[in-house]
């Protein structure tokens, strides 16, 4: 009794630990929640547990049958994963923010490394590569590619805009190699979704984005389960795309482009620092000690994901 209690706290810890991973790729700019739930192998059962909350279960919650409700959505894995990620938004934040500040290349370079390894290892996980696997690989780079190059759009708070912003940014968070906080940059509302409603407890912007993270969240859990069920090979081939398209986001060496006002006033934060709504890469112009370093946080980035992916078959074996 005692090793089975001992087992499942175990199971727990780590996948709250995971949970915590996902987090802090929230919390990252141009990183996917969705990539860490991939690397770390909880993508689909988090997927499916997400999808089982439909009306079953919420006749179950609304008839107090706790137990069969937990049963169905699988509450313990979403508890333990959402806890993780939940404490890692609120103690990394400032953490990454410092590293961001002071090491911007170094920590982009470890993720770089770490994403760049992703790719190859999900895509391990493809049975066969066929054409149409081929061709939604690419596509589903090609797609990343051009939403990592794209310009933000003006802000609006219509009602209904604001709703298609939560569920955009929940949807991309879950899948992988789209970064949520990314994408409400593009639609022209991050400052004023993330900054200005969370501060300012701006009731009439949180409402309908919370509106649309809870359909969105629960609507592309459904979608995304059936694809996988009935496409597994071209799914993984595409979100493997998705992923190698972000990189462009997460390349080292580049240069913040701050978001301007009507006035061409560049825009600050209530801390003070610059709000940055895009990045211009480029290449080192010589070999220094930075770039040594940077490289070798790369390999350190992609031996992180080589050896979960290896503990992960010893575990199965």
């Amino acid at each position: 009794m005692y090793s089975i209690m001992r087992k499942y706290y175990r199971d727990y810890l780590i996948l709250t630990l995971k949970g915590f991973v996902m987090g802090a790729a929230n919390v990252i700019p141009g990183v996917s929640g969705g990539t860490m739930a991939l690397v770390t192998g909880v993508f689909e059962k988090l997927i499916y547990s997400l999808k089982s909350i439909d009306h079953i279960a919420f006749y179950y919650l609304v008839r107090g049958k706790w137990g069969s409700f937990s049963s169905r959505i699988n509450f313990p894995f979403l508890l333990a994963v959402f806890s993780g990620a939940l404490i890692s938004v609120f103690t990394l934040a400032r953490l990454l923010g410092y590293l961001f500040e002071n090491y911007p290349v170094h920590i982009w370079a470890y993720f770089f490394g770490l994403i760049l390894a992703s790719v190859f290892f999900i895509g391990k996980n493809v049975k066969k590569w066929t054409i149409p696997v081929i061709i939604v690989f690419v596509a589903g780079t090609l797609l990343a590619a051009w939403i990592s190059t794209m310009s933000p759009t003006q802000g609006n708070e219509n009602f209904f805009y604001l709703v298609l912003n939560g569920m955009v940014a929940v949807c991309s968070m879950i899948l992988p190699g789209l970064s949520g906080s990314f994408i409400l940059i593009l639609m022209g509302n991050y400052e004023l979704v993330a900054i200005e409603a969370i501060n300012n407890l701006r009731m009439d912007i949180l409402i309908p984005v919370f509106m649309g993270i809870i359909i969105g969240l629960l609507s592309f859990s459904h979608f995304l389960s059936w694809i996988f069920k009935n496409f597994r090979n071209m799914t993984l081939a595409s979100l493997s795309g998705f992923i190698a398209g972000s990189l462009i986001i997460l390349w080292p060496w580049k240069r913040p482009v701050y978001r301007i006002d009507e006035l061409a006033g560049v825009i600050t934060k209530p801390d003070g620092s610059l709000l940055i709504e895009n990045y211009q890469i480029y290449l080192p112009d010589s070999f220094s000690m930075e770039v040594a370093i940077a490289i070798i946080l790369m390999s350190a980035g992609y031996l992180t994901v080589w050896m979960i992916e290896k503990i992960a078959e010893k575990k199965k074996n």
